[in-house]
């Protein structure tokens, strides 16, 4: 830092030095570097193009040996951040990448689960109201054979009754009509009466 300072401190003496020196000999009015009719005209002109080169050799050597570098440095550390920025971020979206597909394949294999939860729910309701069903159709049937059977046996009660009643009733009448009356022969004839009529 401090040949930096000195170069830049010598790079804004010299000039003036040198145009101090180049002048003091001789006066010129106005600007020296103007006055082409001067007979000092060509020393003055030698001795601006040769400080001239000093401080462009001095301003190159400053700017190749400090400069330079450091900016190349700067450039260099900054290129490396942003290669690094950007390996970081292709690994936190490959990351992130991979973690959305995993989460696609975790809710498929959710819904998957939910779907077949559900198939089998509405498979166990099914069969379990079939068997209620048929159970009911069952008991239903078994109660209508039962009511079958019981209004058979009051419908054979009723036809027993029925068949004596009248047997009785044929045999009083004929009991008064002709005076004796055969019994097995009035209960045949109501029999076959009964019969007859589709109720035996």
């Amino acid at each position: 830092m401090r040949r930096v300072t000195l170069l830049a401190a010598l790079a804004a003496i010299l000039p003036a030095a040198a145009m101090a020196a180049s002048t003091s000999s001789v006066p010129v009015e106005g600007m020296p570097q103007l006055a082409f009719g001067h007979p000092e005209q060509g020393r003055l002109l030698v001795g601006q193009v040769v400080w001239q080169l000093i401080i462009f050799a001095a301003l190159i050597y400053l700017m190749s040996r400090v400069v330079l570098p450091r900016v190349g440095a700067v450039i260099e550390n900054r290129q490396a951040r942003i290669a690094a920025d950007l390996e970081a971020a292709q690994a936190a979206k490959t990351e992130a990448d991979a973690a959305m597909a995993a989460h696609r394949a975790a809710t498929e294999e959710a819904r998957a689960a939910a779907r077949a939860q559900v198939a089998a729910a509405l498979q166990a309701a099914q069969a379990e109201t079939d068997a209620k069903a048929d159970a009911l159709t069952a008991r239903l049937n078994a109660q209508i054979a039962e009511a079958e059977a019981r209004i058979e046996a009051a419908r054979a009660a009723a036809m027993g009754a029925l068949r004596g009643v009248a047997a009785d009733t044929a045999e009083a009448l004929v009991s008064k009509l002709v005076g004796r009356a055969d019994r097995a022969a009035i209960e045949a004839a109501v029999g076959r009466e009964l019969a007859a009529r589709g109720r035996a």
